[in-house]
C-alpha cells in the first residue's frame, strides 16, 4: 500500500488526530503496515479504488474497530487506553449499515443527540432545509431512496459539530443539486470559525478527487 499526502500547514499547531504505526489487515489481506498519517482541522480526503482500505480506515479511525498494532489519538485522547472518550469525539455511521424497519430520520436523531455534546440544531434544521429532507422526517428510513438515507446522514454529520467526522462516499446516489449543496456545505464548514468548540477534522473517503473543495490533506491508499 503506498501512501502519498499533502497537507497545508496548520500553522504550528498540532493536527486534530494523530495516526502512528497503524497496522490492521485481514487474513491473507493486510491492509496497513506502520501506518502514519495527520489529519488537521479543516477537510482531508482519502482517496482510493475499491478494495483499497478506505471503508476499513475509517471503522479504525472511529474506533469502531481495534487496530493490531499502533496508536490513534485525537485531541490528546488514545482511542485504545480511552476508548468511550475517544468516541465522544467522533461522528460516524456506515452508510452501507441498514436501518431498523420503523425507524424514521427523527427518530434516528433523537437517539444519537444525547451523545454529540457538540450537536447544533440550527445546523440541522439548515441541512435538513438545504436537502429537501423535511417531508421525510417522520417516514420509516426502509421507504425513503437510498439517496435521501445518505441526505439524513450527511446532515446529521455536519450537524454533529464532533471534533473528527467521518464521511464515506459523500457523493453517492445524490442529485446532481443535493452534490453541490453539500459541496457549498462542506466549503462553509472548512472555513467557519470553531472559537468555542474543539477544531475539528472531516475526513472524508472517495475514490476521485473532488477538486472542488479546499482540501488541507490529501491520502492516497
Amino acid at each position: 500500500m503506498n501512501m502519498e499526502k499533502s497537507s497545508e500547514s496548520a500553522g504550528g499547531n498540532a493536527p486534530v488526530l494523530r495516526v502512528q504505526g497503524l497496522q490492521f489487515g485481514f487474513p491473507g489481506h493486510p491492509l496497513f503496515a506502520r501506518w502514519e498519517a495527520d489529519f488537521p482541522a479543516g477537510l482531508s480526503l482519502v482517496l482510493g479504488g475499491d478494495g483499497a482500505g478506505k471503508t476499513s480506515l475509517l471503522r479504525l479511525l472511529a474506533g469502531a474497530v481495534n487496530p493490531q498494532a499502533g496508536r490513534l489519538v485525537l485531541h490528546g485522547v488514545d482511542a485504545v487506553e480511552r476508548s468511550d472518550d475517544y468516541r465522544a469525539q467522533v461522528f460516524w455511521r456506515d452508510p452501507r449499515a441498514p436501518w431498523p424497519d420503523m425507524l424514521t430520520p427523527q427518530g434516528w436523531v433523537d437517539t444519537i443527540v444525547p451523545n454529540q455534546v457538540t450537536w447544533s440544531f440550527e445546523d440541522w434544521d439548515a441541512h435538513v432545509t438545504g436537502f429537501g429532507l423535511l417531508p421525510h422526517l417522520h417516514k420509516p428510513m426502509h421507504q425513503l431512496s437510498s439517496g435521501s438515507q445518505r441526505k439524513v446522514l450527511l446532515a446529521a454529520a455536519l450537524a454533529s459539530g464532533a471534533a473528527l467526522t467521518l464521511i464515506d462516499e459523500p457523493v453517492a446516489a445524490l442529485d446532481k443539486p443535493s452534490i453541490t449543496y453539500l459541496l457549498q456545505a462542506f466549503r462553509q464548514e472548512a472555513m467557519a470559525p470553531r472559537v468555542s468548540r474543539p477544531a475539528r477534522a472531516l475526513v472524508l473517503a472517495h475514490y476521485e478527487l473532488l477538486e472542488e473543495l479546499p482540501w488541507r490533506n490529501v491520502v492516497m491508499l
